[in-house]
């Protein structure tokens, strides 16, 4: 049985946008627009006991965003996961005395 189970995970960003300039400036104070950013989409993968993984890839391609969802510090837009049987972005007690996580890069961690 699979340790870490993932299917069809997304998670999208909106974020505002706005137009260069002192009058867009304005104009978004009264309505602002939106876009939205897809930091993840439709990931599936599974992870068996004692497998060792790593995930690389080029800058943006979501890899954090990915190990922050699994974790359960973000909330995915959509699909499912299950890490050691639980759904990690409940942060039920048993799940988050099972799991830690560091981030940063090396010269953060002396």
């Amino acid at each position: 049985m699979p340790q870490i189970t993932v299917r069809n995970l997304s998670k999208t960003y909106r974020v505002p946008e706005r137009a260069p300039g002192l009058a867009a400036a304005l104009r978004g104070l009264a309505r602002r627009s939106y876009r939205d950013v897809e930091a993840v989409r439709d990931v599936t993968f599974a992870v068996e006991s004692g497998e060792i993984v790593g995930f690389i890839g080029p800058n943006g391609a979501g890899k954090t965003t990915i190990l922050k969802m699994l974790s359960g510090l973000l909330h995915p837009s959509s699909g499912e996961a299950s890490v050691l049987g639980c759904v990690p972005w409940e942060r039920r007690p048993a799940y988050l005395r099972r799991i830690s996580m560091v981030l940063g890069n090396k010269s953060q961690l002396y």
